[in-house]
Formats: C-alpha cells, sequence, structure tokens
C-alpha cells in the first residue's frame, strides 16, 4: 500500500540534503493516491512549494481495474497475457523565462506488469522495481545536470 511521507530528495548538483515534506492532497481519480509539498529543505536552491498556478504533487495509480489470467486455449497455452500498469507522476510548476507564467513539467514512472507475474514469480517483480529505482536515486544528479545541459 502506498503511503507517502515526508522525503529525503536524492542527490542533486548544487543541493545540500534537500528534502520536501507532503501532505495528503485530494486524488484527481479513484484510482490513485496524491500528495503535495508544503515545505522544502536543505539548502543551495530557491525552488517553491505547491501552490494552485506552480503546483508540485507526487501521484500514485494504478489501473482502474486488475486484470488477470485468461483461461488456457485448448493447446494449453495462454492466450494474449494482459498487462497490469502502474505509475507515478510527479507534477511540478517550472518558469519557462522571467515574467512569465509557470508551465507544469512532469515526471512520469510507469510499470507494466504482466498479470500473474506478482503472484507465481514477486521476487523477480520487486527486483525490476528495486532496481529501477535504485538506478534513478544513484543518477539523480547526473539526470538533473543532463536536463539542464541537455546532454547525457
Amino acid at each position: 500500500m502506498i503511503s507517502l511521507t515526508d522525503i529525503t530528495g536524492a542527490a542533486q548538483t548544487g543541493f545540500t540534503s534537500p528534502t520536501a515534506e507532503v501532505a495528503v492532497d485530494q486524488a484527481p481519480d479513484v484510482n490513485a493516491k496524491q500528495w503535495y509539498i508544503d515545505a522544502i529543505g536543505g539548502t543551495g536552491f530557491t525552488a517553491s512549494i505547491h501552490s494552485a498556478s506552480k503546483p508540485f504533487t507526487i501521484s500514485f495509480w494504478r489501473d482502474k481495474i486488475i486484470k488477470i489470467l485468461p483461461q488456457l486455449l485448448l493447446n494449453g497455452r495462454l492466450p494474449a497475457v494482459p498487462v497490469n500498469r502502474y505509475k507515478v507522476i510527479t507534477r511540478k510548476g517550472v518558469l519557462p523565462q522571467a515574467g512569465q507564467p509557470a508551465s507544469v513539467m512532469i515526471v512520469r514512472t510507469e510499470l507494466e506488469v504482466p498479470a500473474g507475474s506478482e503472484l507465481y514469480n514477486p521476487d523477480e517483480v520487486r527486483i525490476a522495481i528495486s532496481a529501477h529505482i535504485g538506478a534513478l536515486a544513484q543518477q539523480s544528479a547526473g539526470l538533473g545536470d543532463s536536463v539542464v545541459s541537455a546532454s547525457l
């Protein structure tokens, strides 16, 4: 079950100990949970917290209807294996230029999990998620640098 608590941010160039305090928000749909950032800590940056004109939210989503495996065909094989989708979306208002209104930057991570694998092969599912999040955390500063400099 997802229950987001205050966040210790991953390393970024020029930031020292970034943190974000979260508060429960109204999710945009029944199959989502959402939080907004209502305080930021650390040093080296001047980022803003959530507001109507400059949102800063993190949402967790799942399919409205979770799919299960269909019956086997007469030849003993599965027909197409359905996929359950989960995603995390972070929205942050950013200024494209001085004197201009904020535009919304969106960061998405989406998981497409073959139905049945969560029961038959849960360790494989968990290690894939762990490695994905670990890679993002490890490369947080590098990714930030790449986006700011427009190079990998």
